[in-house]
């Protein structure tokens, strides 16, 4: 009787512990934890963010986010910094106070005789304004249609991109631990670093003022911000930092919103 007991007792403990770790099999990623997350109110800085890192983990457009907070070009942020996400109301009463004092601005040139001196001096001083402001705040990088991509690197893709799922902004190309990997296009490495959850090691490349590619899970980044590079240029080797495969996971945005790469890049 004893004996039964303990058999019993036995085939009840195995049940119980062997069972609860068949539950959750070893070596699953889940994707979706690579989602894009809800801006809060305030983001203070931290060491080793940029203003392109911070605006594409949550989606934004870093140019929203420089003019929200009043940062220029070449968009310098520092430790300790508080950033937010929503413009003020302040500032939306001050551009819609500014709006109806115009009209009556406009009303002094009326007098005949002056403007032929006037009318001289408008159209010289609106080209001057005009002309140099946004051909030499961006003038490395404008003109999206000029940019020629290119895959980034060889491999299956083992996961397209969905913008119906949180996790698959972009599209995943498994491959080989070291393999390389190539600048999609020509532009400015803008982050370089380990700082956004589930990326691991990411590269982003500022490619003109519209389109900004990523390169994610690398096991080594062989370029620095601020490094200017060319299509097809080694800048990353293959890894699975952040991930528990050999994989590239590779995204562009368009002014801060994910779309799907497989659109530019060539066929195969």
């Amino acid at each position: 009787m004893k004996w039964i007991l303990l058999l019993l007792l036995i085939t009840t403990l195995t049940a119980c512990g062997g069972g609860g770790r068949a539950v959750a099999p070893v070596g699953s990623y889940d994707s979706s934890k690579r989602k894009i997350s809800t801006p809060p109110n305030f983001y203070t800085v931290q060491r080793g963010d940029t203003l392109y890192s911070i605006s594409w983990r949550y989606g934004m457009d870093y140019k929203d986010v420089a003019r929200i907070n009043s940062i220029r070009s070449p968009y310098t942020i520092y430790v300790g910094q508080r950033l937010r996400f929503k413009a003020n109301n302040s500032t939306r009463k001050q551009t819609s106070t500014r709006n109806p004092t115009q009209p009556t601005y406009t009303k002094p040139p009326a007098p005949v005789p002056k403007p032929k001196s006037q009318v001289a001096t408008k159209p010289t001083t609106a080209k001057s304004a005009s002309a140099p402001s946004p051909i030499s705040s961006a003038q490395p990088f404008t003109g999206s249609q000029n940019l020629q991509w290119r895959w980034p690197t060889e491999g299956n893709i083992v996961s397209t991109y969905s913008n119906s799922s949180p996790g698959r902004k972009g599209i995943d190309i498994a491959g080989r631990a070291g393999q390389q990997i190539n600048a999609a296009a020509s532009g400015k490495v803008v982050y370089s670093g380990s700082g956004l959850p589930r990326y691991g090691n990411l590269l982003i490349i500022k490619h003109n003022d519209v389109y900004l590619s990523a390169y994610a899970h690398s096991d080594k980044l062989l370029v620095k911000e601020g490094e200017i590079v060319t299509a097809g240029q080694k800048i990353a080797l293959m890894g699975r930092t952040g991930t528990q495969r050999d994989q590239l996971h590779f995204e562009i945005r368009r002014n801060g919103k994910p779309i799907d790469p497989m659109r530019f890049l060539p066929k195969r």
